[in-house]
């Protein structure tokens, strides 16, 4: 038995404590909100961010960093992307020496442009580091419907630890050691959602769907490549397995945004009363610098990034992208 704790108790944070929980590990939940502790501890249900999930009886919650800490060797941190580098540097007094950090949230840092494992490396020097990422959304998981991820270091032992905490029948994790390419197709699959939401939203149909995929998983390994990534990770779970979900599947955050922009409200309009965190919309900034910052053609990202941000008609940029210079499909 391990004792673990997972920092942030929004949807996915609570899955994978359940998770943990029910392979029989000691786990506490760190929330910021005092009723989803007391939801938990009281009712076994996170009723704010996962309703109508029934937790494991063994889970507990609490909103103090150091209680949940205390003794932990697994740490799993699923705050939101733009948080985690906060939350971590209050945490780092209560981390046991060595413990393993699980990283499990997905998104590219706006100010440094880092990646999550690389905001855990600057703020918990020493401990060994797993990316979590995967086609997996919440609600299905505590579910426990059958689900397979990704568990990517650069310490093999530690990623073949955190695959054996949380496999199980129904939750089925592969190790890999492309850190790089594994967060990155966790985070820009959220940006290629809210585009096929857009799509979507202006009523197009399968068959740009299609395109959007494909073009979308072009662009991620392109980035991919030019930041050292093995293309192959963008063929496996992390990438399009993770990219076709979240741009095609109904209980996608960044498609539900980009639907309503695609039918005509701001993006103000389209977050306002959201619980839950679109990744994509913040992704969407940080994956365009990086591109810039690399020099690398991303003109899906471009065009979410001028209709999110820059009020440009989500029609006309639609009508913009196929009227691109014609080229060989291997050139772009």
């Amino acid at each position: 038995m391990t004792r673990a704790a997972v920092i942030g108790a929004g949807a996915w944070g609570t899955a994978l404590a359940d998770v943990l929980a029910r392979n029989g590990h000691d786990v506490q939940l760190w929330a910021l909100e005092e009723d989803v502790v007391a939801s938990v501890n009281e009712h076994h249900e996170n009723a704010r961010f996962l309703s109508g999930a029934p937790l494991s009886a063994a889970l507990g919650a609490t909103s103090s960093l150091k209680d949940a800490l205390r003794d932990a060797t697994l740490i799993c941190a699923a705050t939101p992307s733009q948080h985690l580098r906060g939350v971590l540097r209050q945490a780092r007094p209560f981390l046991a020496p060595r413990a393993i950090i699980c990283v499990a949230s997905k998104g590219i840092e706006r100010d440094t442009l880092a990646l999550m494992s690389e905001v855990v490396a600057d703020e918990a020097p020493n401990h060994p580091v797993v990316a979590l990422s995967g086609p997996s959304f919440a609600a299905e998981v505590a579910a426990r419907q059958p689900t397979a991820i990704v568990a990517a270091s650069v310490d093999i032992i530690s990623a073949e630890a955190v695959q054996d905490a949380f496999s199980n029948a129904h939750f089925r994790i592969y190790t890999h050691d492309d850190v790089v390419g594994v967060e990155l197709g966790g985070s820009l699959k959220n940006v290629m959602a809210v585009a096929a939401g857009i799509a979507e939203g202006v009523g197009l149909g399968f068959n740009s769907r299609a395109a959007l995929i494909t073009r979308g998983l072009a662009e991620m390994s392109r980035l991919g490549a030019a930041l050292g990534a093995q293309p192959a990770t963008f063929a496996g779970l992390a990438g399009i397995g993770d990219l076709v979900l979240t741009c095609t599947g109904s209980l996608s955050r960044n498609r539900a945004v980009g639907l309503a922009v695609g039918q005509g409200a701001t993006l103000e309009e389209a977050l306002r009363g959201k619980e839950t965190v679109a990744e994509g919309v913040a992704t969407t900034r940080s994956a365009l610098a990086l591109a810039n910052r690399e020099g690398v053609e991303m003109p899906l990202v471009e065009m979410v990034h001028r209709i999110l941000f820059d009020g440009h008609s989500a029609h006309t940029a639609l009508t913009e992208l196929m009227a691109r210079e014609l080229r060989s499909e291997q050139d772009a």
